[in-house]
């Protein structure tokens, strides 16, 4: 080891306190066909896989050390690298990032996983890794720093997720993967992944976008891939790979990674320009150049309050939101062996085919006569169809799944139901009507849940023999795509209902937020509230697009008046109504929304065949507008004003346990960008919620 990568070592390890180490295990493999003798290394913090391998200082030494001892034997004639079971590793330790005060010492944390993982290609001797499970961040980059790689075909997830949390893949990822698979790839998995609700690919995928040489299956993987790679060194096989275009396709890829980012931020989170800037320098950069840009932009953007505000995101993500604030004990919970849904429209469909995929029990759907009834469980059937054929189900499973699902125009199908869903027109005398008619047919514990968006849940169940038994369940569209479910405890609602409904949300795979049974709830009690400041400003006589524009600085993941589109002007009439009837003039209610609703527009905008929108004549005519517009400006801190005097009422009404959850809510359930940090951070950085709450919402 060279005194550089030792004062590295020495230095990174201030911030390693808390570190869960990551211990590089080292053992001699003899491989097949004379190839000699590996040695193979296996990443294992002690934990199982629900603790995934990181690497902090002391990690990244045990790594150096098991390569160090393998380079320094003249017997060992390759090195392999692999992880505990169904994880390689999950990145750098970011507990901690807090610790860091200084840029020279984030730089040193950007510098060290540099240093120690290039010497895997570096050291003179064949490198290989064995990508068997999860492979993110700093996981994904210690696979690329080897020479050659192998993915299980069902490993996962693999990603580099860094710009979703506002830095760069910072350990040789924006030099590394470019030049292995080009441009427009290493754009879509570096930025546009990250910003697409951070998605993350299988082995499968990975293999099939050239980041491993070979994809085996099977319980053998290991086992497969020692012998591929004896296979390799021996010359048996040739590794064979694309050739990377490093003219004019690189640099317009990048060009429109560019513009995708800017209609998605429009500048307000600066990872996702840097990372373009990494690629694009990748193409004619050396490695050591590349590195050192890696280097100093992973040290300005540790330092930036984007990547503090997207930890603090990250943290609500993956910890709160797993154990939600004022759940019951779980042992409270009852199986559910058979599900009913109550409705077969569009959004009652999305939640049946949620359902049995997930619980794998009947599902039975119900509507007011035949053809509805039909058409919604066909519906289900077509999107396990579509699943099938992009080979996200098997073939037993899909069939198994169709036969799962059933439907009926008699209640009576839900008398041995544990858990029935409702999912029809969001009027309260039909909720009220509906829960009635199925409280004659189910069991006494059958749990009677609602999907309504905004009515109150405890008058729902006003007038039931057992109200104790009826739960707010409030899924956001798309169902499949939006992870946030809150969960209303209404007046009555017991411990055992309560967790039930938790339970079923967690195999559901969505994030639970405990909320009290108050107008709309979280979510959309918050965006009705922002949109009728928007609406407003429009009709005072701001100018639409100035109106519509105002929030871009924000980044958010769309503008007001296209969100407002895909909701549908007819449900934001609904629930501003509402809340106007419960608030008063904090929500009020705009002539002309009423006059997009009454003429049947799906929005404000309508569309030209290059996807830009315009105001039609016909729209246009409908508006009546005053004469004080605003500036962007001042729509943008009317709006936030706003949402800060809302979100300091519902703490002080107890909707929910802490200002953590909203900033959960907006998070999962309206998009909100992990680079503000949530809702309320947001507000105590800009001052608002000092200017005009009365004072912060969160520690400084």
């Amino acid at each position: 080891m060279n005194a550089t990568l030792d004062d590295l070592l020495e230095q990174a390890a201030a911030f390693a306190a808390d570190e869960v180490v990551t211990t590089a295990l080292s053992r001699d493999i003899e491989l097949a066909l004379g190839a000699g003798t590996m040695a193979l290394v296996t990443l294992d913090n002690g934990h199982d896989h629900t603790k995934p391998n990181t690497f902090g200082a002391r990690g990244l030494a045990s790594l150096n050390a098991a390569i160090n001892d393998a380079l320094s034997r003249p017997d060992v004639t390759s090195i392999g690298i692999t992880g505990k079971p169904f994880v390689l590793a999950a990145g750098a330790d970011l507990t901690g990032v807090p610790k860091i005060h200084r840029r020279e010492e984030a730089e040193v944390i950007a510098r060290l996983g540099h240093a120690v993982m290039r010497r895997l290609r570096d050291g003179g001797k064949p490198s290989f890794c064995y990508v068997n499970g999860a492979a993110l961040g700093g996981g994904l980059e210690l696979a690329l720093h080897c020479e050659f790689r192998t993915v299980l075909d069902t490993a996962g997830p693999i990603a580099l997720p860094e710009v979703f949390l506002g830095m760069v893949p910072g350990w040789g990822g924006t030099y590394l993967l470019p030049n292995l698979i080009g441009a427009e790839r290493a754009v879509e998995i570096i930025v546009q992944n990250a910003l697409n609700q951070n998605t993350m690919l299988d082995g499968r995928q990975v293999f099939d976008r050239g980041v491993a040489d070979a994809m085996f299956g099977g319980a053998d993987f290991l086992e497969r891939s020692l012998r591929w790679s004896a296979e390799v060194l021996t010359g048996t096989i040739a590794v064979r790979r694309a050739e990377v275009d490093r003219g004019d396709a690189w640099e317009a890829a990048v060009a429109k990674g560019r513009a995708a980012v800017d209609a998605r931020l429009h500048g307000a989170a600066p990872a996702p320009y840097r990372a373009l800037d990494l690629i694009a320098a990748a193409r004619t950069a050396d490695r050591d150049t590349g590195f050192a840009a890696e280097d100093g932009a992973l040290a300005d953007l540790l330092m930036s309050p984007e990547l503090r505000s997207g930890l603090y995101a990250f943290d609500l993500v993956q910890k709160r939101a797993r154990h939600p604030a004022g759940a019951p004990d779980q042992a409270l919970a009852r199986p559910v062996g058979k599900v009913g849904v109550v409705g077969a429209g569009l959004m009652a469909s999305q939640l049946a085919l949620l359902l049995v995929r997930r619980l794998e029990v009947p599902v039975v759907m119900t509507d007011l006569d035949r053809e509805r009834v039909d058409a919604g469980v066909s519906r289900v059937h077509g999107e396990v169809d579509r699943l099938l054929a992009k080979g996200r189900l098997t073939g037993d499973r899909a069939n198994r799944l169709r036969g799962l699902v059933s439907g009926s125009t008699d209640l009576a199908v839900f008398a041995d139901a544990d858990f029935v869903l409702e999912a029809v027109f969001e009027e309260m005398s039909v909720k009220r009507q509906v829960f009635a008619d199925l409280e004659a047919v189910v069991g006494a514990e059958t749990v009677l849940a609602t999907n309504t968006s905004a009515l109150s849940v405890t008058e729902m169940a006003g007038g039931l023999e057992h109200p104790q038994r009826v739960v707010g369940l409030h899924f956001f569209n798309p169902v499949a795509v939006l992870p946030l479910v809150e969960v209303v405890r209404a007046a009555e609602t017991d411990e055992v209902t309560m967790a039930t409904a938790l339970a079923v949300s967690r195999t559901l795979k969505k994030s639970a937020v405990l909320v009290k049974d108050s107008p709309a709830f979280v979510v959309n009690r918050l965006l009705t509230r922002f949109l009728g400041e928007i609406i407003k400003a429009l009709d005072e006589g701001t100018d639409p697009a100035v109106t519509d524009h105002a929030l871009d600085p924000l980044g958010l993941p769309m503008s007001p008046f296209v969100l407002l589109q895909l909701v549908g002007p007819a449900i934001g009439l609904h629930v501003a109504e509402t809340l106007h009837e419960a608030f008063g003039e904090r929500f009020p209610v705009s002539e002309n929304l009423r006059a997009l609703v009454r003429a049947d527009k799906p929005g404000l905008w309508s569309w030209d065949d290059g996807g830009r929108p315009y105001l039609a004549e016909d729209t246009a005519a409908l508006l009546t507008t005053g004469d004080s517009p605003s500036t962007a400006e001042e729509v943008r801190d009317r709006a936030m004003v706003a949402l800060a005097e809302e979100i300091r009422l519902m703490l002080d009404e107890r909707v929910v346990a802490a200002a953590a959850d909203i900033d959960l809510c907006l998070i999962l359930g309206a998009g909100w960008p992990f680079h503000l940090g949530g809702i309320t951070p947001y507000l105590d950085r800009t001052g608002v919620s000092d200017r005009d709450a009365g004072r912060r919402f969160t520690s400084p």
